[in-house]
This record gives C-alpha cells, structure tokens and sequence, in this order.
C-alpha cells in the first residue's frame, strides 16, 4: 500500500454536518418562547407606571402667567412671566421657563394665571415640587401641585377635566377653511 500525503477531510466533514442538525434540531424544540397576553402585559405596565392620575400635554394651548411678587423692601417691580403650560392632571401642572427668567426653588408658592381670554384668567395658587433643566428644549421644566383648600378647588377640577375633555378632539387649523368674498 502506498501512503499518500494527501488528508482527507470527507469523514470528517460529513460528523460534523451531523452533529449540526443534531443541535439545531435540539436548538429548534429549546427556542420556542412562550406566548404573552398583550393585555396582561400592557396592565402591568400602566400599574408600574410612576404617576397615578392622569396627564393632559398642552404645550402651546393656553396662555399661562406666574405672578411675580415685588420683594419686600425693594423698589423692583413684580409682574406676570409668561410660562408654557407643559401638562395638568388633577393634581398639579408642570410648565417650562426660558432660563434668561431661572427657575423657582422647590417649596415656593405663586399665584398662577391661566388665560382664557385677553382679559379673562382663571387664578389659581401652586407650590413648586420639582424643577429641572431641558437641555434640548433650552428651559427650566417646573413641576408644581396645586394648593388644596382654596375657593377655586372645584373650579380647578372641573376646568382640568374640561382640558382633557376638549384636548382630547382637538385639531390643528391648517387654514384650509377661509371664507371669503360672500356674494349673493
């Protein structure tokens, strides 16, 4: 018999082909997931979720105002700064401010004005839970709670549920309803 120097690999590769589908065949009956109810899932979500009661976003709906007191014994005159209402629940309301104004200190207490006409507000009186920074919108985000045991308690419930009632159906006016030139 002749030795060759030539090394085959045929047997070899034919093992290893076998041991393949032996795996994957393992591997098939192993990688079947299990079946999840969406409804349960999404449940546990929302029961996990950190808040409790229900955001209405309004960024750009209505017109908010702080009123700004005059500090004792200065000569500087308070005002009103315009805020952007973020969102509202029925316990409190976030707005944003530009931070050429700053930010307010967790604890203070302000009297706020919502617009809902030129000379028409709705006041109200908050106490600052939280500020942070809004690095891309360029803002101090203030998270406030509403104080509780003033006259305009019921007045705040129900204007928070009109707002969500009315945010709810909204649309945006494209211009796209003009009237003009009525001739009959």
């Amino acid at each position: 018999m002749v030795k060759s120097n030539i090394i085959d690999f045929s047997k070899r590769l034919e093992q290893r082909a076998k041991q393949k589908d032996t795996k994957s065949q393992q591997n098939a009956k192993s990688d079947k997931a299990p079946v999840v109810d969406m409804t349960q899932r999404r449940e546990a979500i929302m029961s996990d979720e950190r808040r409790e009661v229900r955001r209405t976003i309004l960024t750009g709906f209505i017109g908010a105002f702080i009123v700004i007191p005059s500090p004792a014994g200065s000569k500087s005159k308070g005002g009103l700064m315009k805020v952007d209402i973020y969102d509202i629940s029925d316990d409190g309301i976030s707005f944003d401010v530009d931070p050429e104004y700053g930010q307010f200190k967790k604890g203070e207490e302000f009297a706020m004005r919502v617009y809902l006409s030129q000379g028409a507000y709705f006041p109200f009186t908050i106490s600052i839970q939280n500020v942070r920074h809004l690095d891309g919108d360029g803002a101090f985000r203030h998270g406030a709670s509403f104080a509780k045991g003033t006259v305009n308690d019921e007045a705040l419930h129900h204007f928070v549920k009109f707002i969500e009632t009315v945010s709810a159906s909204l649309e945006r006016d494209t211009g796209d309803v003009m009237v003009s030139n009525l001739k009959k």
